[in-house]
């Protein structure tokens, strides 16, 4: 690794990243000095990093080059690997503006889980494609203390499991996965969501993701409750031919999440990049010696 890093600092809906340029894919980044990086007491602090990557410099993305320029060389804050982050899409695409690499208007973005569409507006949100959402069958019910819901089982690429409450209290306090039943249906654990309504297709969402606890925001969460909500009010932009629109909100801000008849799913909202500074020298001996 270099013995100095140029950084920046982002968010989208208070889901916040570590951002390192890095275009010729010359930077080492180990787990434990991602997990440094994003520690909030001793690092700079992040949900996460995003190593921006030209394609064509990066193993793991040459092959999506002619396609996409950048590569989104996704880290969790604990330092693994991942293959895609909604809210960091819209964060690394505000980057590459700032930087001068795009200007507003349509740009692809290379992720583990694919090349991912983004357009950046003149007003400033960014919108991306999020793929389609698949709707397994089965009964799915969501406790917290003596309540339970029925829930909605969504698949974003990864689990979901959408309940409707009368008061985002009833949530209590998050620090523990809710109980979900039956196990069988999340083998792998779930991302918990629980949803009111603020007004035609308004709703609110608070979110206990997998291994995080609650979280700020969920781009795939927010997601989610859309397409559930929409059914729930028996839209299917499939069978109606009309897409299906739904304002979010989530504890970090506003997301727009529109679902078209052809099934992608778009999820609209706000990236800003607050800091960007270098690290030091010294610190960085210490977590990568």
């Amino acid at each position: 690794m270099s013995t100095r890093i140029a950084f920046l600092k982002g968010h989208g809906t208070e889901n916040d990243f570590v951002i390192v340029p890095d275009p010729e894919n010359a930077i080492d980044l180990p787990p434990a000095a991602v997990a440094a990086f994003c520690d909030r007491r001793a690092g700079i602090g992040g949900d996460g990093l995003l190593h921006v990557v030209r394609s064509a410099a990066h193993p793991e993305a040459k092959e999506m080059a002619a396609e996409a320029e950048w590569f989104m060389d996704y880290r969790n804050g604990d330092g693994s690997i991942a293959e895609m982050c909604g809210n960091g899409v819209r964060v690394f695409a505000r980057y590459l503006q700032r930087a001068g690499h795009v200007t507003e208007g349509d740009i692809a973005v290379a992720t583990r889980g694919g090349v991912k569409r983004a357009h950046i507006a003149k007003e400033g949100d960014v919108t991306v494609g999020m793929g389609k959402a698949l709707l397994p069958e089965g009964d799915v019910t969501v406790s917290v203390g003596e309540r339970s819901w029925p829930a909605r089982n969504v698949n974003m690429g990864n689990p979901h499991a959408v309940a409707f409450v009368d008061d985002l209290g009833h949530a209590g306090d998050l620090l523990a996965p809710p109980p979900v039943g039956p196990a069988s249906a999340y083998p792998d654990g779930v991302n918990v969501e629980f949803v009111v309504d603020r007004g035609p297709q308004h709703v609110a969402l608070r979110v206990h993701e997998r291994g995080a606890g609650e979280t700020r925001s969920c781009g795939t969460g927010a997601c989610a409750v859309a397409v559930a909500t929409a059914r729930r009010d028996g839209a299917d932009p499939a069978v109606t031919g009309t897409p299906a629109t739904y304002t979010v909100d989530v504890p970090g801000g506003r997301l727009v999440i529109t679902e078209q008849i052809d099934g992608e799913i778009e999820m609209t909202g706000p990236a800003m990049i607050v800091a960007e500074g270098e690290i030091d020298a010294q610190w960085l001996e210490t977590v990568n010696p």
